[in-house]
C-alpha cells in the first residue's frame, strides 16, 4: 500500500512504471502499443494534421476517497473540466508566457470534453461517481481501478473517459494508460488535491494542469524529454518539442539549455513536462497531430462531433475528420479486451 503524500515536492508521474509494468504483465500489449505507433506514424506520413474539427470526449470521473474532505464537491469536478477545454483549445489565459519563437508552435487540439450524461446502462447522470474506500492511498498498480481492491470499476472505455480522482502516495500526482492497454484499466488517475482550482486543490498544483498531462499521455503523448533519464537520446516522437536533458520542476527561467539545445532551449512550458501547474501552458502543432492520430484510430469510438456556440458547426467524427482508411488498412487498433 502507498503511503499518503498530499503535497509533493518533487512531483511525479507514473505513466511510466505503469507502462512498463503492462509490458511484462499483459499479454498482447507490447504488439498493441506497436500497431498504435505504427499507425500513428503513417498518418504522419500522410501529412495529417489536427482534427478537421472540434470533438467532443465524454468524461466520468470516479471520486474514491478515504477520509471526508478527499470527496471533492462538484465544483472541484467542474473547474477541473474547465481548465481541461482551456488548455486544448489554446485559450488559457497564460498561454501568452509562451516565448515568442515558439509561439507560431502553440496548438489548438480542437478536443473537448464534457461529463457523461447518460450511464452505461442508459440512465440519466451528472457523469460523477463517488466511491469511500479503507484504502488510505493508492500507486500506480491499478488498484483504483477495480472496486474487488478498494476502487471502483471502470465504465466502458470505447465510450468514456475514465478519470479516477483518488489520494496517492509517495509524491504520485498522476497516471494514465497509453491507447492499446486494457479496456478494464484504460483512464487516468490524478490526485485529489491535484485536480481542479478550487476544493483541495493545492498549490503548486491547483491549477488543474495534472489532468491536462495525464490526459495528453491517454492521448498517446509522451514525456518531452524522452523518458530516458538525464541524457539526450530519448524521444517524444513530436518533430516540433526541442530535445532535452531530462524533466524540468519548478518555474524555470527561459532559457533553460540542455543537450546543446541553445538557443531557445527546453520547452518547459510545454504540458509534457513536469513544471509546476503555473508554469505549463501548451501544446504544440507536432503533439496535437499525435493526438489527432489516437483519435483517427485507437480512441476513434469516443469522439463525437462537438457544436462550439457562435464559432464550430456540428461535423463529423474524428474518425472521419482524418480521412478514411485506405485499401488493405484498418481505421486503427482497438484497445485490449483484457
Amino acid at each position: 500500500m502507498a503511503q499518503p503524500s498530499e503535497f509533493p515536492r518533487r512531483p511525479w508521474c507514473g505513466t511510466m512504471p505503469a507502462h512498463r509494468r503492462l509490458l511484462d504483465t499483459v499479454s498482447g500489449y507490447a504488439e498493441a502499443r506497436t500497431r498504435v505507433e505504427t499507425f500513428t506514424h503513417r498518418e504522419a506520413r500522410r501529412g495529417r494534421g489536427r482534427l478537421g474539427q472540434v470533438v467532443a470526449l465524454p468524461v466520468v470521473v470516479h471520486v474514491v476517497w478515504h477520509e471526508e474532505a478527499q470527496n471533492i464537491p462538484d465544483e472541484q469536478v467542474t473547474s477541473q473540466l474547465a481548465v481541461l477545454d482551456a488548455d486544448f483549445r489554446a485559450v488559457n489565459p497564460d498561454v501568452a508566457a509562451v516565448p515568442a519563437p515558439w509561439q507560431p508552435l502553440v496548438a489548438d487540439t480542437r478536443i473537448t470534453f464534457t461529463l457523461a450524461d447518460t450511464d452505461p446502462d442508459g440512465r440519466p447522470c451528472a457523469g460523477i461517481t463517488r466511491t469511500r474506500t479503507d484504502v488510505a492511498a493508492f500507486g500506480t498498480d491499478d488498484e483504483v481501478k477495480s472496486a474487488a481492491t478498494g476502487g471502483v470499476d471502470a465504465w466502458p472505455a470505447d465510450r468514456y473517459l475514465n478519470i479516477w480522482v483518488c489520494p496517492l502516495g509517495g509524491g504520485l500526482l498522476g497516471y494514465a494508460q497509453f491507447p492499446g492497454g486494457p479496456a478494464r484499466t484504460d483512464g487516468v488517475v490524478v490526485l485529489h488535491s491535484a485536480f481542479g482550482t478550487t476544493g483541495t486543490a493545492a498549490a503548486p498544483f491547483d491549477g488543474g494542469r495534472t489532468l491536462t498531462h495525464e490526459v495528453g499521455h491517454w492521448l498517446n503523448l509522451r514525456h518531452i524529454w524522452g523518458d530516458d533519464g538525464d541524457g539526450c537520446s530519448g524521444s517524444d516522437f513530436v518533430a516540433d518539442t526541442p530535445n532535452q536533458a531530462g524533466p524540468n520542476y519548478g518555474k524555470p527561467a527561459w532559457p533553460k539549455l540542455s543537450c546543446d539545445n541553445g538557443p531557445h532551449g527546453d520547452m518547459f512550458m510545454n504540458y509534457m513536462d513536469y513544471t509546476d501547474d503555473a508554469a505549463m501552458v501548451m501544446f504544440t502543432a507536432g503533439q496535437a497531430a499525435r493526438m489527432a492520430a489516437c483519435l483517427a484510430g485507437p480512441r476513434a469510438s469516443l469522439g463525437t462531433a462537438a457544436a462550439t456556440a457562435g464559432t464550430v458547426a456540428a461535423v463529423p467524427s474524428a474518425t472521419a475528420a482524418a480521412g478514411p482508411a485506405t485499401s488493405g488498412e484498418t481505421a486503427g487498433p482497438a484497445i485490449l479486451d483484457a
